[in-house]
């Protein structure tokens, strides 16, 4: 089976294409509305961007990104091929970077000039410009999202503009069939008590219990409701509840990159009401 295929082309084949898969709002109020088939294009996209930095099956793709699309982009574009991410919570320092990036010897990296919290951007390539200064040597090419428009220091060779790959890649990529115990990501405990520890997440049995628990715990109905985990994917919540399990089930949901209580208290209730939002879980 492959992680990808089962929350795109199946549900794409079942002619549910131009269902929506993400409303997402960004904190200084941008909006993107993304089908399935939206989705797919992109997924299929960046998969083949990967595999032009000579990203294989087995290889580790690290991800420090905001709460933007571009986030379970590349965790399913990663999937698609066989690569396993290990998603980086956007606010650990460039020690915890290099700490996770030379345990699983991430091959590259993915991430954004910065992202909008609480009313300002906050930087991050900046971040991972310090962490690979001192370490994580694996890491050969870096892409950069350009969110925010910040002035950037991008390195010759190493690091690379994601819009300018996505404009050149071809927007078909069948997905690869992958053993049920296929490693499908890394994610790495907080390194609050000891150091950081990778846990393995496998193809199959994980997909089989998110789409499980995300379709009976939400009593889910994908053809009527909208649904909102307002959680960060840089947790294993996010992982489960934003993207995995709700794409398995074909379900409607929204993604909200920044702190639903700016610019006032009032936020998080505004895009329940906008988006008419049917199960909320915070």
């Amino acid at each position: 089976l492959n992680a990808s295929y089962n929350c795109l082309d199946r549900h794409i084949e079942a002619g549910l294409g131009e269902r929506v898969a993400f409303y997402w709002e960004g904190e200084p109020g941008d909006k993107r509305t993304i089908t399935y088939n939206d989705l797919f294009v992109d997924v299929c996209k960046f998969a083949n961007v990967l595999k032009s930095f000579g990203v294989e099956k087995n290889d580790k793709v690290a991800v420090y990104l905001p709460m933007i699309p571009e986030l379970p982009v590349t965790m399913l574009a990663c999937a698609r091929i066989g690569a396993a991410h290990s998603v980086i919570f956007g606010g650990f320092s460039a020690d915890s970077i290099i700490d996770r990036c030379e345990d699983a010897e991430v091959k590259l990296l993915v991430t954004a000039d910065g992202g909008f919290r609480k009313g300002k951007p906050l930087p991050l390539k900046t971040t991972i410009d310090d962490a690979l200064n001192r370490g994580a040597e694996t890491v050969k090419d870096v892409i950069v999202v350009d969110r925010c428009n910040l002035e950037l220091n991008m390195s010759e060779g190493r690091d690379h503009r994601w819009q300018d790959l996505m404009d050149k890649a071809s927007d078909q990529c069948p997905a690869e069939a992958m053993d049920s115990e296929q490693l499908l990501y890394l994610l790495y405990t907080s390194g609050t008590t000891a150091k950081p520890k990778g846990i393995m997440h496998s193809t199959g049995g994980y997909l089989t219990q998110v789409a499980f628990t995300h379709k009976y715990v939400f009593d889910i109905k994908p053809e009527s409701d909208v649904y909102w985990c307002a959680a960060d994917i840089g947790w294993v919540t996010g992982h489960s509840y934003i993207v995995y399990g709700p794409l398995l089930n074909g379900c409607t949901s929204v993604i909200y990159e920044g702190s639903p209580d700016t610019p006032d208290k009032d936020r998080l209730w505004d895009i329940v009401e906008r988006y008419k939002v049917t199960q909320l879980y915070t």
